[in-house]
């Protein structure tokens, strides 16, 4: 018989998730500098980040789409470069804008919930000194950082620093690594990394001292990871997988230092960072309130084969130690393509807890589809499948005393994908363009944001 969980607590925070490049659009406008993800090389008929979900002059509209929602918490995060156009100087309008979609939400009974870094930054900062190789763009991120904290220090109590460090770290359209020298290109990955870590610790010093009620916390790329087989080599593997791409960032955010393992490789491919003494009472001594968690799926790993080649692997899979396997016991789709595992979402997170005994946020979890309107509707019942599934693993982790603040899904409305554009949806919400016919950006809720606007009103769901 299937457990019936209880409603969750009253105070539990039903949000929903964007982020700036994938949603604003507003390219040239509001005094607004060129991001990396402006410069990044999109295939011809597939949407840029120029228009994207055209937020930038819809927001007043998608605030009141929140609303009639039902939402109490908008994770969504700060376009560096509309904020500081060249990763230094203060551009005023910038600040306008997001003073009042902030405005707007808490007149609206919703909770601002921005993240600093989410996949963009200042181009001049790249063309400068090569962005996050260098430790000058530590300076900038604090100076960033402490800009955002004082402007909107008495309306904004939740804040994530860094969205997916595994990611952003290793994607060099983000971040502007584009090293020809594949061993130096690795090295750079980690030393920009690490300097990422020694940023946020001075983000979390600076929100102590001008925010000291705020809550801050890192938001990373959950990784569930599973071993191929029961085989010694691939549960190993397996292990490894899980501190290369998920607790050599967290274990940084939480405790200031690599896992063991992660230390010994880095040391043994010379990728090491280069640190300074004064960074590890810095990196030790401020610790996050919270994490947030982005999951989708779990991840199937083996252990690698000699001689294999694995050249043509995201970077963060470029090693000796574990490479991709294939879970034939998830179901798998167009665009979920390692397969759909709600169970996971569960056990990754009960893992996280007891790991970092942090409180936890579920800041993105989505089903992408391609769509389209029929007779003006989307029926995306494949959506509201994948969310109830997730929902109830969320009623579990709290039924059980594990703390969950709250769940934001992934996303509130269609944005542009980083290498699908508009073929690849996960919004609540549709929005009416394509990769090449802009129309008007109209939004049209989909059958999901009903039924979560249900959800939501009952605070949870009952399970038959």
């Amino acid at each position: 018989m299937k457990k019936i969980y209880k409603n969750m607590p009253k105070d539990f925070l039903w949000g929903a998730s964007t982020s700036a490049f994938q949603v604003e659009g507003g390219y040239g406008e509001g005094g607004k500098g060129i991001s990396t993800t402006d410069v990044r090389n999109v295939p011809e008929g597939i949407a840029d980040s120029k228009i994207a979900s055209d937020h930038y002059h819809h927001y007043e509209e998608d605030v009141k789409l929140m609303k009639e929602l039902g939402i109490n918490i908008y994770r969504f995060s700060f376009c560096w470069a509309r904020i500081m156009s060249d990763g230094w100087n203060v551009n005023e309008e910038g600040l306008e804008f997001y003073d009042d979609l902030i405005n707007r939400c808490i007149e609206n009974n919703i909770i601002p919930f921005p993240t600093l870094y989410h996949f963009e930054m200042p181009q001049k900062l790249v063309e400068e000194f090569g962005g996050w190789k260098s430790r000058k763009c530590i300076d900038a991120f604090e100076k960033y950082a402490k800009v955002c904290f004082e402007r909107f220090k008495d309306r904004v109590k939740y804040w994530g620093t860094i969205n997916e460090q595994l990611i952003v770290s290793a994607a060099s359209d983000l971040n502007g690594n584009h090293e020809s020298d594949q061993n130096q290109k690795m090295k750079n990955m980690y030393q920009m990394s690490y300097n990422m870590s020694v940023a946020e610790k001075k983000a979390i010093k600076a929100i102590r001292e001008i925010i000291p009620e705020a809550l801050v916390g890192p938001v990373c790329s959950m990784q569930v990871i599973y071993p191929r087989t029961s085989a010694p080599e691939d549960i190993i593997a397996a292990n490894d997988a899980e501190d290369m791409l998920q607790n050599i960032f967290l274990d940084m955010s939480v405790k200031g230092k690599y896992p063991k393992r992660c230390e010994n490789y880095l040391k043994l491919k010379n990728y090491y960072p280069e640190t300074m003494e004064e960074d590890k009472e810095l990196l030790e001594k401020y610790v996050p309130d919270f994490i947030g968690v982005n999951y989708y799926a779990s991840t199937c790993i083996r252990v690698r084969e000699e001689g294999e080649d694995v050249s043509k692997l995201p970077p963060f899979f470029r090693n000796e130690l574990f490479t991709l396997g294939n879970n034939e016991f998830l179901q798998k789709t167009r665009w979920m393509e390692f397969g759909i595992d709600p169970s996971g979402l569960y056990l990754g997170m009960r893992k996280m807890y007891e790991r970092y005994n942090l409180p936890m946020m579920v800041t993105e979890n989505g089903m992408a589809y391609s769509e389209e309107l029929v007779d003006g509707k989307v029926h995306d019942e494949y959506r509201i499948e994948y969310l109830k599934a997730h929902i109830e693993q969320c009623q579990r982790l709290v039924e059980e005393g594990y703390p969950l603040l709250g769940y934001c899904p992934w996303s509130l409305l269609d944005l542009v994908s980083s290498h699908q554009g508009f073929s690849k949806r996960y919004g609540l919400i549709f929005v009416d363009r394509t990769d090449i016919d802009i129309k008007e950006c109209r939004r049209i809720p989909k059958d999901s944001y009903y039924w979560y606007k249900n959800v939501i009103a009952n605070n949870g769901i009952y399970f038959e």
